[in-house]
């Protein structure tokens, strides 16, 4: 696991949990779909093309300062 904050306050803990379903997100929009079904043409207009890579990117930068919390 990890911690995108020192999650330390509920407030933390949802935004660590937020980022986790942001995440999911994309891996489930676009991994389910080409696992189970071939997908040789795929539309997708120029302006959620960008917003898909911006959120690609805020995803990696998040994780690039990531840490991975003490195991207990």
């Amino acid at each position: 696991m990890l911690a995108i904050n020192a999650r330390p306050s509920m407030s933390e803990r949802s935004e660590q949990s937020g980022f986790a379903n942001l995440v999911r997100g994309p891996f489930g929009m676009f991994r389910n779909t080409a696992a189970h079904e071939a997908r040789i043409h795929w539309p997708m207009s120029k302006e959620d093309a960008e917003d898909l890579l911006s959120i690609v990117s805020l995803i990696h930068r998040r994780l690039d300062q990531a840490r991975m919390p003490p195991r207990v």
